[in-house]
C-alpha cells in the first residue's frame, strides 16, 4: 500500500476565491495511515477530503481493498463528517460500519484494510467567499451558497469543463446559465441536452447528429448539440443517465474537440465549453461500474456542490423575496408571506425538494388562503404511512434524506414537549446533552 505525495498540499489548492472575497475560518485536519503498517500523514484544509485508489483524490490509497471513490470527509460548522461513497468494502469509524457519520477527534476510519487516524489540528485554515449575494439566477447569503458562489465566480471567467453535483432542485440548471452568460462565450449558444429525458437509443443523434440513411428512420441530415453550440456552451443535465457504451464518445468529444455524426467516418471539429450536472454522486457510480472514472475526471476539473436548502435555512427569507419578485407576487399577499412568523414557519421545514418545491409552496400561497401542509411535494410519490418517497434519488441518498427529516421533526416536537429545556429533553430522549445539543446545531434549531 502506498500513499501519494501530497505535492501540491491541500493548503496550496483553492477552494473558491471570489474578486474581493472574504475568507472564512475552516477546520483543519490530518489522516495518519496507522494500519495495516504505519505510514504518513496527509493534511487538509479543504472543505472536502475525498480518498480512495483513483488518482484525482486528495488522499490517495493503492491498496487493493479501497474503492476508487470510497469515502469523503466533509467540514461543517460544527464538525467533521465521513460520507461513505458506494465503496466496495465500506467505511467503519471506531468499527462501526456507517454511510454518514460525525467524526470525532482521535477517532479511526477503516476503509478496506487500511486505517486512518482522524485527528483535528489547532491551526484554522481559510475558504474564500465572494462578497456576492448572488450568481445569475442563484441567491445566498449563507457562508455555504457564497463559498459556491466564488468558485462559479472563478470558473465563469474562464473556459475550464464545470461538473455540478447537487440534488434536485437546488438550481443546477441556473448555475449552468450563469456560467455562460458570465463567461467569454455568453454571445454564443447555449444548448441544453437533458441526458435523461432523451431515449438511450436517440441519445448519440441528440449529441452527435447524424447524416441522412444512418438508420431506420433517419430520412434527412440532423445536426447534433455539440455543432449547435460550436463556439458557445453545450450543458450536459444529468450526465449521469448517459448509456456506459456512450461514455467513451463523449469522452473523446471532450479530450478532443471533435465529433463524428451518425453515418459519417470522418471526424470534425467543435469549438465548444462543456457544463456538465447531475443529481447523484457520480463517485459511488464510478465504484459500480455504471460511469468511467476517465470520463469524471474529465468532466470535474472544476467540481462545485450546490448545497441543498435545508443545509442553508438562513438564506430563506432572501429566496421568499427573489421567488415572490418572479411569481409577481402583489403587495397584500407578498406582506403575508414575508412576514416573519411565516418565514419561520418556512424554515422548520427540510424542504426534500429544495428551491423548487418552495417555489411551489409559494405559489400554492398566492392562490390558497392557507398555505397547505408541509411534507407534500409535487415529484415524490407519499407512501402510505406518509413518507414522501422520490425514486430518481439512489436508494442511500434518499434513506440519508429521510432521516435527516426525520430527525429533525423529531427534535422539534421533543422540544416543545419540554419547553425548550435540552436536560429535560435529552432524558426522555435518552441521549447525552452534548449530543443532543449537537443534534440542534446540525438542524439549525435552537433550544
Amino acid at each position: 500500500m502506498s500513499v501519494r505525495p501530497d505535492e501540491p498540499t491541500s493548503e496550496d489548492r483553492t477552494v473558491g476565491v471570489g474578486a474581493g472575497g472574504e475568507p472564512s475560518a475552516v477546520q483543519v485536519f490530518q489522516l495518519t495511515v496507522v494500519g495495516p503498517a504505519p505510514g504518513p500523514t496527509h493534511r487538509s484544509s479543504l472543505r472536502t477530503c475525498s480518498i480512495g485508489s483513483h488518482k484525482s483524490n486528495d488522499l490517495v490509497l493503492s491498496d487493493a481493498t479501497v474503492s476508487r471513490f470510497h469515502c469523503e470527509l466533509v467540514v461543517e460548522a460544527h464538525g467533521v463528517r465521513v460520507r461513505d461513497l458506494g465503496s466496495r468494502n465500506g467505511t467503519r469509524v471506531d468499527g462501526t460500519r456507517v454511510t454518514d457519520a460525525w467524526i470525532a477527534p482521535g477517532s479511526h476510519l477503516r476503509l478496506g484494510h487500511v486505517t486512518l487516524r482522524f485527528d483535528p489540528t489547532l491551526k484554522p485554515g481559510r475558504v474564500e467567499v465572494s462578497e456576492a449575494k448572488r450568481f445569475g439566477g442563484l441567491v445566498g447569503a449563507s457562508v455555504r451558497m457564497r463559498a459556491a458562489f466564488a468558485l462559479l465566480e472563478r470558473a465563469a471567467a474562464s473556459d475550464v469543463t464545470v461538473l455540478l453535483e447537487a440534488e434536485t432542485g437546488t438550481g443546477k440548471g441556473a448555475a449552468a446559465e450563469a456560467l455562460h452568460q458570465l463567461g467569454p462565450r455568453r454571445e454564443h449558444p447555449f444548448v441544453v441536452v437533458d441526458c435523461g429525458a432523451v431515449a438511450p437509443t436517440l441519445l448519440e443523434s441528440e449529441l452527435f447528429g447524424h447524416e441522412k440513411g444512418a438508420f431506420t428512420g433517419a430520412d434527412a441530415r440532423r445536426i447534433g448539440a455539440f455543432e449547435d453550440a460550436d463556439k458557445g456552451t453545450i450543458f450536459l443535465d444529468e450526465i449521469g443517465e448517459l448509456p456506459v457504451a456512450l461514455q467513451p464518445k463523449l469522452l473523446r468529444a471532450i479530450d478532443k474537440r471533435e465529433i463524428r455524426r451518425l453515418g459519417q467516418n470522418q471526424y470534425r471539429p467543435v469549438d465548444v465549453r462543456v457544463i456538465a450536472a447531475t443529481n447523484r454522486d457520480l463517485r459511488a457510480s464510478v465504484n459500480d461500474d455504471t460511469f468511467r472514472a476517465d470520463l469524471y475526471y474529465r468532466l470535474a476539473v472544476i467540481h462545485v456542490c450546490l448545497p441543498p436548502l435545508r443545509e442553508r435555512l438562513e438564506d430563506i427569507p432572501l429566496i421568499v423575496s427573489e421567488l415572490l419578485d418572479g411569481l409577481g407576487a402583489p403587495a397584500g399577499p407578498r406582506a403575508r408571506l414575508a412576514a416573519p412568523e411565516f418565514l419561520a414557519s418556512l424554515e422548520r421545514s427540510a424542504w426534500p425538494g429544495n428551491v423548487r418545491e418552495l417555489r411551489n409552496h409559494l405559489e400554492r400561497c398566492l392562490v390558497l388562503a392557507d398555505p397547505p401542509a408541509f411534507g407534500v411535494t409535487d415529484t415524490g410519490a407519499m407512501s402510505g404511512d406518509g413518507l414522501t418517497v422520490d425514486t430518481r434519488v439512489v436508494l442511500s441518498e434518499a434513506r440519508r434524506r429521510a432521516t435527516e427529516t426525520f430527525e429533525r421533526r423529531y427534535l422539534m416536537a421533543l422540544l416543545a414537549e419540554h419547553g425548550g429545556k435540552v436536560a429535560s429533553a435529552a432524558r426522555a430522549a435518552g441521549v447525552a446533552r452534548v449530543h443532543l445539543y449537537r443534534l440542534l446545531t446540525k438542524h439549525g434549531l435552537r433550544p
